[in-house]
């Protein structure tokens, strides 16, 4: 293992920026090169729920903590179906140390065909991203000869990710139950659900069932739920046009609660504009302030864009106290509300996890 672990750190590569910076490193995992948007995590664990977090689809995520690998992988700390981002970048890659790994990061990569790339210097990638914003980038990796003037060139000459739709490429191909029991039923459009939020949906008394992004409003409607859910999910809320329209045509009818993109698309559905932020929200130690009610929480986010002018019909609920930016809205006359992080964490901290429970009272307010 320690043989190939070395000759694993002989295969050199790089991450080239559309403005031009490099930034070198050796290659794990898939040794296929790709582009894709580089952010940044700023959270200190949970490595593989973000690999698993179908929001990172199309971007090459930064892990800022220095260590990664010590843990391992296993089934049990999959947050979807499968590993949606483009590729991971990070400083020191380890072997596990746990007695519930059950594969070595490289191998999980690997299983799951995306590259990555160690031994970079992760604090000065980081900076360089927070000063100049998230960037278009390609990942150098694989033992074709690729030049640092030909990976920028194909950095920029990427379409990124304003305007694309996304939601289609991670959402579920068909409906499916994710259990069987609760006392309220819920729909959940899945724009890039993960697991956990369902594991509270269902925890908080719900009969879940999942649908495909492009669900009709009128299919969900039969469906006869108590409550709809929107999801998270990754890229730009603006290109989701069919699920605003579904969104609108809901509102009223039954009660709404939306996370993340859901949050995004409740509100462009209700008249708010939505805009890329410099270099996003990516990480588990995010302040939140509730303005109602002055409490706050350390948040999970995952996001690149962010709502504002919201219409009159929105209440602003939250504020991001590092940027000020809207965490957090309510529809004043109808029961709609929605957050922009994740109370559902995994990973992150359950500072927030009692919004599935407001979900619950918000759907009893509404029951005979």
């Amino acid at each position: 293992m320690e043989r190939q672990w070395r000759k694993q750190r002989e295969r050199k590569a790089f991450l080239a920026l559309a403005d031009g910076t490099v930034f070198h490193g050796y290659g794990f995992g898939q040794a296929d090169d790709c582009v894709g948007e580089a952010v940044f995590n700023t959270g200190m664990t949970g490595y593989q729920e973000i690999l698993s977090d179908p929001s990172y689809a199309g971007q090459f995520v930064t892990l800022t903590t220095a260590e990664v690998g010590n843990y391992g992988c296993n089934e049990n700390d999959m947050e979807s179906r499968g590993v949606f981002l483009n590729g991971l970048v990070i400083q020191e890659l380890n072997f596990s140390s746990n007695h519930l790994a059950e594969e070595e990061l490289t191998d999980f990569m690997k299983r799951h065909r995306k590259p990555g790339i160690a031994g970079v210097d992760t604090r000065a990638l980081t900076l360089h991203l927070r000063d100049h914003g998230a960037q278009k980038a390609y990942l150098h990796v694989s033992n074709e000869p690729v030049s640092e003037e030909r990976a920028v060139m194909l950095a920029r000459e990427w379409e990124g990710l304003d305007g694309r739709d996304y939601a289609k490429k991670v959402t579920a191909a068909a409906a499916y139950q994710w259990n069987d029991a609760g006392k309220y039923h819920v729909v959940v459009y899945d724009f890039g659900v993960k697991y956990n939020i369902l594991r509270e949906l269902a925890a908080a008394g719900a009969r879940v069932t999942v649908v495909p992004a492009q669900t009709p409003a009128a299919e969900v409607t039969a469906m006869a739920p108590d409550g709809v859910f929107l999801s998270n999910g990754p890229a730009d809320p603006a290109a989701v046009g069919y699920a605003v329209d579904n969104i609108r045509a809901l509102l009223g009818k039954v009660p709404m609660m939306g996370i993340c993109l859901g949050h995004q698309l409740l509100g462009l559905a209700c008249g708010a504009r939505c805009g890329r932020l410099k270099f996003g929200h990516h990480g588990c130690n995010h302040p939140v302030k509730n303005v109602l009610t002055g409490e706050v929480a350390i948040s999970s986010q995952n996001h690149n864009y962010a709502l504002s002018e919201l219409p009159e019909c929105l209440e602003l609920t939250h504020i991001n106290l590092n940027d000020g930016s809207c965490e957090g809205i309510r529809h004043r006359t109808l029961p709609a509300f929605a957050v922009q992080y994740h109370p559902e964490a995994a990973p992150g901290p359950h500072d927030a996890q009692n919004l599935f429970q407001q979900f619950i009272q918000l759907m009893e307010k509404q029951i005979p």
